[in-house]
């Protein structure tokens, strides 16, 4: 519970200081008429979405599951991940479509402005990842810090235009630097677009192989065989797993401790913390279909037949005509 009060204050101040950077840049490009400097507050803009989304991830792990969520509320964290996308790419499109118009017709930028306000996002972004490395066994924190970590390579950048734009007064650099940045922000778009997308499809998450999985299940003492496995993640965090396994003949408590090795190996060596095992002494289930989508619990089938259709019962009277 410490740990996690920890890593929600660190992120709480990483989040303010960097909506700090935001507003000095913003701030910044607004008054200097520099493109790169309000692109540089669009990819800021990237990081408090990321930072906002761990503190909000950390927040929601204690949040307990109810009766309408028996999972929790871990895909919220998904859904507004899903937005953060779709903003960025927004922001894409206005940086580049600005770009273009000022390539076109360049714009006198006060470099001077620039740098300083770049130089004031550095110093902060510096301190942000030193607090941010304490914590580097928490993905959300790791993925959080690679957005601040970028953000200071970008703003780099940004000086450097400042600086040339002072030494040369080529204004070009301006709008040339705005469209690497859209570059970065567009492929961060799309991966968080591309993972986003395969949480809510019910998609084998990237860091899990598959086969891997398969190995580690078939290779335990006494499992004979497996089917219908099913890997899935209920948030970037939340790895679940399900898997029917036939295991050779021996006692209930036997098969039990079977059981719960392998969820521990799978925890430990796949971070898969929600596991559902069902055991079967045999496969009992003859030609049903696994399959998506398949029903595969036996019952017989009840066929119903409407009053117009039902046959008269044997014995009674035939209907009038």
């Amino acid at each position: 519970m410490d740990s996690v009060k920890d890593r929600s204050s660190i992120l709480k101040l990483a989040l303010a200081l960097t909506c700090v950077i935001l507003v000095i840049e913003l701030a910044g490009g607004l008054v200097s008429h520099s493109l790169a400097l309000l692109s540089d507050a669009g990819h800021v803009l990237t990081d408090v979405f990321a930072l906002g989304l761990a503190w909000f991830a950390v927040a929601q792990a204690n949040r307990p599951a109810d009766l309408r969520r028996s999972y929790g509320y871990h895909r919220v964290s998904i859904l507004a991940a899903l937005v953060n996308a779709v903003t960025l790419i927004v922001i894409v499109i206005v940086i580049a479509f600005e770009a273009v118009r000022r390539l076109a017709n360049p714009e006198p930028v006060q470099g001077g402005i620039v740098v300083a306000a770049a130089l004031a996002g550095i110093a902060i972004n510096a301190f942000i990842v030193v607090g941010l490395r304490r914590e580097t066994r928490n993905l959300n924190l790791r993925a959080a810090m690679a957005h601040v970590v970028g953000d200071l390579a970008v703003s780099a950048g940004v000086v450097i235009g400042g600086v040339i734009i002072l030494l040369t007064g080529w204004l070009p650099i301006d709008p040339i630097i705005s469209i690497v940045i859209g570059v970065l922000i567009a492929y961060g778009a799309w991966r968080i677009v591309r993972e986003t997308v395969n949480l809510l499809m019910e998609g084998t998450p990237r860091e899990i192989n598959l086969a891997a999985v398969t190995s580690e299940i078939t290779e335990t003492p006494l499992i004979s065989s497996m089917h219908d496995l099913h890997v899935w993640a209920l948030s970037s965090e939340e790895t679940a797993l399900s898997v029917h396994v036939v295991v050779d003949d021996c006692p209930l408590g036997e098969a039990e401790h079977v059981v719960r090795d392998l969820e521990k190996r799978l925890c430990d060596t796949f971070a898969i913390g929600h596991t559902t095992i069902q055991v079967e002494s045999c496969h009992p289930c003859g030609e049903i279909n696994h399959g998506a989508g398949q029903h595969n619990h036996p019952h017989a089938h009840v066929v119903v037949v409407s009053s117009a259709e039902r046959p008269p019962d044997e014995g009674s009277a035939a209907p009038l005509r």
